[in-house]
């Protein structure tokens, strides 16, 4: 299996197929496994070092979807990719079985809106001691999240919620290497909330895991820039770059060329900077 520690240094950049209909940006685009796989081939010319795949939306307001309606939709794409490219994959999904599905066919990542807090889900990554999980903070359900989002300090919040999840996966065998966090750009939290998230971020890199950022076409972005999905690929970008510069590890994007470029001319400065 491929090995998923990060380089000492250099960022990665993870590219999102959506094997969804009612993903916010690109839902029914990736359904059929011949457009999925020819979007996987797309992503990996443009440089993605990471895909992540997901059957379940979890925009705000998105239904929640079956288990075994999300393993029909993920597993037939996740089989193709592995069998077809040489590419670490990630399953974002926060199902156990989904979990243990994908990581018995190859899967080397799993990324968890819910971290690790669903039933069985803790356990399913713990007894893979290959595999790496990523773990996000959100405040509700996709189906209540941006219903008045309420904190006294957002960082401080979600700093301390994700370190306690990043300890119960170390509590459970998970080790250290193994753990990725994310601070959940839009989930259960406003405008101003993600602005002083990204503001502060150097709150959470100080906790020395990797940080994943996904803020690709966010509704942060529309409230900033007023600008529909399709028109906030600079803006993503402005937002991938000031997280890159406050210690930033992993970028989730739909972008994938413009976000290699930007990642690999922000790690440039930055590595001359600290004479890397």
């Amino acid at each position: 299996m491929t090995q998923t520690t990060l380089p000492p240094t250099a960022p990665l950049v993870m590219g999102i197929l959506n094997v969804t209909p009612d993903s916010f940006s690109d839902g029914g685009k990736y359904t059929i496994k011949d457009n999925a796989l020819r979007q996987a081939e797309q992503l990996i010319k443009e440089g993605a070092q990471i895909l992540d795949i997901g059957g379940e939306s979890t925009r705000p307001n998105a239904q929640p979807v079956e288990e075994q309606e999300e393993l029909a939709r993920v597993m037939p794409i996740i089989e193709a990719v592995l069998a077809e490219f040489p590419i670490l994959v990630s399953v974002d999904t926060y199902k156990a079985n989904v979990m243990r599905a994908a990581i018995q066919a190859g899967v080397q990542i799993i990324n968890d809106i819910a971290a690790l807090t669903e039933t069985d889900s803790l356990q399913a990554v713990a007894e893979s001691p290959n595999v790496t999980v990523c773990l996000m903070h959100k405040q509700g359900t996709p189906q209540t999240m941006q219903i008045n989002p309420t904190y006294e300090d957002v960082s401080r919040e979600v700093c301390d919620y994700l370190q306690a999840r990043a300890q119960a996966c170390l509590d459970a065998g998970i080790a250290k290497e193994r753990i990725w966090l994310d601070p959940g750009f839009g989930f259960g939290k406003t405008p101003e909330h993600n602005l002083q998230l990204m503001n502060r971020l150097e709150q959470l890199t100080a906790l020395n895991y990797p940080v994943l950022i996904g803020v690709s076409r966010k509704s942060l972005l529309g409230a900033v820039l007023h600008k529909p999905v399709t028109e906030r690929l600079y803006g993503s970008l402005a937002l991938a770059v000031l997280a890159l510069s406050k210690g930033a590890k992993i970028i989730r994007t739909h972008d994938v060329a413009a976000t290699v470029d930007i990642v690999k001319t922000t790690y440039a400065v930055l590595q001359e900077k600290t004479g890397d």
